[in-house]
């Protein structure tokens, strides 16, 4: 199959600020090793002050100027530019193998939305031992938020419905957009997948910190709230069990070892035990009644057709 035909209904995208040292590795990887057109390649620049975008534009590729700052307004950018139907991101930093891009492509055929490089293979001095605890916690975190079974949220090597691109808000802040696009696509009844890919050590200076990881904490309770409000505010509503199991203790404390009863105490730390514990099984319930309202979005969109 001819390399234009291959991939005609793909465009990669590639964010990139000051990769100077990666990007010309990274774009002869895409272009002689997956064989992507040179057409087929976007490099978005987030205005880098090294000589980043004169060595990509050197490979005979496009460059634009994102507009703002960071990984979500850049993508956001790229739309602006994009007429296939399907978009593949991935980093300019060498860490992604653009061997997969063929892997990735031909599973989002397979009737998906979107498809993730799950960083299962890691080069040794990759990803220090906090990023991967990071990457785990927060991955478990949105599983369980949006009940989903994927291994690596915050993979920055994908492939993506470029029209459910056109749908997201981006509101999520620099490296939480990935963690946004994949919430509105199980949201709105999508199919996600994922398959195994390798992780390289970066070339040049890490972007990615410690903080991000907060960041993209306070992102994905964000985006439960705007998802799933109800769980949202019955999950507020369950903190409740703290003070009242911890007022709890402190009357039993009283009433068995010193003989002295506190009724007006224990009333409140009942009420308190009673209405956390209530919200707690609420919030609950809203999480199973969420991944029903999904697999009923999917059956509709299947029966369309789609």
């Amino acid at each position: 199959m001819e390399e234009a035909e291959q991939y005609k209904n793909l465009t990669v995208v590639i964010p990139v600020l000051n990769e100077e040292e990666a990007i010309g590795k990274v774009l002869e990887e895409v272009i002689n090793q997956a064989k992507v057109p040179k057409d087929k390649i976007l490099i978005v620049d987030g205005k880098s002050t090294d000589k980043t975008v004169e060595i990509a534009k050197s490979y005979g590729v496009k460059v634009i100027e994102q507009e703002g700052i960071g990984k979500s307004m850049a993508i956001k950018t790229a739309l602006n530019y994009v007429g296939t139907e399907y978009i593949l991101i991935m980093d300019g930093d060498y860490t992604y193998p653009a061997k997969y891009i063929v892997d990735l492509y031909r599973e989002i055929k397979k009737e998906k939305d979107i498809v993730i490089g799950s960083r299962k293979k890691l080069e040794k001095g990759a990803q220090g031992l906090i990023y991967k605890i990071g990457n785990f916690g927060l991955t478990l975190t949105f599983n369980i938020l949006f009940g989903t079974r994927i291994s690596d949220v915050l993979s920055g090597m994908y492939v993506v419905r470029t029209d459910i691109l056109r749908e997201i808000s981006f509101n999520s802040k620099n490296f939480g957009i990935e963690s946004e696009i994949l919430a509105h696509v199980v949201s709105e009844g999508g199919y996600a997948g994922e398959i195994q890919i390798e992780y390289r050590k970066r070339i040049g200076k890490k972007k990615l910190g410690v903080l991000h990881g907060f960041h993209i904490f306070v992102d994905m309770i964000k985006l439960m709230l705007n998802y799933n409000p109800t769980f949202f505010i019955f999950i507020l509503g369950s903190l409740l069990l703290i003070p009242g199991l911890a007022l709890g203790l402190y009357v039993a404390y009283y009433y068995f070892f010193t003989d002295i009863t506190y009724y007006v105490k224990g009333l409140v730390a009942i009420m308190l035990t009673l209405a956390g514990f209530q919200s707690l099984l609420l919030a609950v319930l809203t999480l199973f009644i969420k991944r029903m309202e999904i697999r009923f979005l999917r059956l509709i969109r299947k029966s369309r057709g789609r």
